[in-house]
């Protein structure tokens, strides 16, 4: 059973906070990953597209496994970001077209940089943990690393310490004096917090950021605005910390960073500046190019969807068109 406190009931309407208007709390949709799992998608949305380069947010389960094949992704392309994959239940066996075959667990990240062209398959092994548990994230890749070469990096060991009841493990940039080893190409945080017991707590954060607080288990409560497990409240900028109510056993994700001012255009796998840049991206993924083949995993690559009808455009981080 989940360790949670009960909170007081939300008194304002859903999505407004006092200290800051943009505020607005984003309870997702779901959206199916493969044959075999669904996530909750919190961005983007109409309401809001990113936090900082944070781009795409999908948060799935818990999920019982033990009797189902758990995740199975087969290869797909990427371009122009890239992902941060986080497990708190589960195992997950990453495999690109680098040749990097890696498992990862829970308390370890995989940072995969896609660069102008990477694919890779997500599949649990045929022996895994009864539940499945994580967060799957893209950052989008500026100019020039969005043309650069791809990457990938596992890091076993990350920042980790306690600060009152709170155990806290930085997954990207920088807070409290400490650093994680992930490489990004844009002023970014991504911290998990986790609470041992029901508490009233204090994290710094930087006026320049905009943030945004995702619940992945719990009850948690910033303004009087109650966020559930799976949804995602996004915070605004100016704030120089955040102060929170969470119940005993919560877990919850704090996503941060500079705004990211350049419009991107976001279609399938793929974030690109133009509909002719993800229409060439489409084209070489299904004619064999430029993304090579995934190593150890001989499943058909997933054929990407027809290009819509209408002209994909360029939108900026409030969702406005540019262009």
């Amino acid at each position: 059973m989940d360790r949670t406190e009960s909170l007081p009931a939300q008194t304002r309407p859903p999505g407004v906070a006092p200290v800051d208007p943009g505020s607005v709390l984003l309870p997702g949709h779901d959206v199916p990953l493969g044959r075999y799992t669904t996530v909750r998608r919190l961005l983007p949305q109409r309401q809001r597209r990113m936090v900082g380069a944070w781009c795409f947010v999908d948060h799935f389960g818990p999920d019982d496994v033990a009797e189902r094949p758990g995740m199975e992704v087969p290869p797909h392309p990427h371009t122009g970001l890239q992902t941060v994959t986080w497990l708190l239940d589960g195992e997950i066996v990453h495999r690109d077209s680098l040749g990097n075959v890696q498992a990862i667990r829970p308390g370890q990240l995989n940072v995969m940089t896609s660069g102008h062209g990477i694919a890779h398959s997500e599949r649990s092994p045929a022996t895994h943990p009864p539940v499945m548990h994580g967060v799957q994230l893209w950052v989008a890749l500026p100019d020039p690393a969005r043309a650069g070469g791809a990457d990938f990096a596992h890091h076993a060991e990350l920042p980790r310490w306690r600060d009152g009841e709170l155990d806290l493990t930085l997954l990207v940039g920088e807070l409290r004096g400490e650093r994680s080893p992930a490489v990004v190409h844009t002023p970014l945080l991504g911290v998990q917090v986790q609470v041992r017991d029901a508490t009233a707590a204090t994290v710094p954060l930087r006026p320049d950021f905009e943030y945004g607080l995702l619940a992945m288990s719990g009850a948690a409560q910033v303004d009087g605005v109650d966020v559930a497990p799976g949804a995602l409240l996004y915070l605004g900028a100016g704030r120089d910390r955040l102060e929170l109510r969470a119940g005993a056993g919560s877990r919850l994700m704090l996503l941060g960073g500079e705004p990211f001012d350049e419009p991107l255009v976001m279609w399938w796998n793929f974030v690109g500046r133009s509909h002719e840049e993800v229409a060439a991206a489409r084209k070489d993924w299904m004619a064999g190019r430029r993304f090579g083949v995934v190593a150890d995993d001989a499943a058909p690559p997933l054929p990407a969807p027809e290009m819509p009808t209408t002209r994909l455009k360029a939108r900026d981080r409030h969702g406005g068109v540019r262009g």
